[in-house]
């Protein structure tokens, strides 16, 4: 099995990993995305067909935890490799899954209360979820590509865990998703950062989300849309 452990954003300790995130969770996924743009990062959108369960489940937003596997027939009995990516998860993680099933739920209750008990954050699945009404009592963020009561055992199994992984992406075919990347998802959709640009992509987005914030202040003060887009530019 191919399998790649990867420290967790080792530079940062935990309390700096939790600012970081507290600080995305307050702005939107459009800002984020014209940043990316604005450094030449311009495929890094998921597919519109992410969507978050329940619908009112909340924002997703953390580093990305890559969890990989593919349609395997095996005997009934549960998956021990899957159960064995699980145990890995951190604090402040959201668990990325992919892979090509179909069809079958990759994520259901259970396991998200155990990625909660571990301090995961949500989660975002390129394939089903069910339980979906018992996920939302648990307050756990989960983004996932469609729902159904069909379970992964005897169907699709765990493969790998903390490698590269490919995510189905709104601009492109695929967006590459890896371990330590963030992952930021509304109403609006999903992200997904890359690592390297992580502090960057923040900073800029706070501050266009601040002159956001004052141009609707004037504009519920009077300023017309034309002489606010005169005053800041395009938003």
């Amino acid at each position: 099995m191919e399998t790649t452990h990867v420290a967790h954003d080792a530079a940062r300790g935990a309390a700096e990993r939790e600012a970081i995130r507290q600080r995305f969770l307050k702005v939107d996924t459009s800002n984020v995305a014209d940043v990316l743009d604005t450094l030449g990062l311009f495929d890094q959108g998921l597919s519109s067909a992410f969507t978050p369960f329940p619908a009112n489940g909340g924002k997703l937003a953390g580093w990305a935890y890559t969890i990989r596997g593919q349609m395997s027939p095996y005997a009934l009995g549960g998956d021990p490799d899957k159960m064995k990516a699980c145990a890995g998860v951190s604090a402040g993680d959201v668990t990325v899954w992919s892979g090509d099933g179909e069809g079958v739920c990759y994520f259901g209750e259970l396991i998200a209360i155990g990625m909660k008990e571990r301090g995961c954050v949500g989660s975002l699945i390129d394939g089903g979820i069910r339980d979906i009404r018992w996920i939302a009592a648990q307050a756990f963020p989960v983004f996932a590509r469609y729902r159904t009561p069909v379970q992964s055992i005897a169907r699709w199994k765990v493969n790998g865990w903390q490698v590269p992984v490919s995510i189905r992406g709104a601009t492109s075919q695929w967006v590459q998703v890896r371990p330590g990347d963030f992952v930021l998802g509304d109403e609006d959709g999903v992200l997904v950062i890359p690592h390297e640009v992580l502090d960057t992509v923040l900073l800029q987005a706070e501050r266009l989300t601040e002159q956001e914030r004052s141009i609707r202040v004037e504009l519920q003060q009077g300023l017309s849309l034309a002489d606010a887009l005169a005053k800041y530019g395009h938003v």
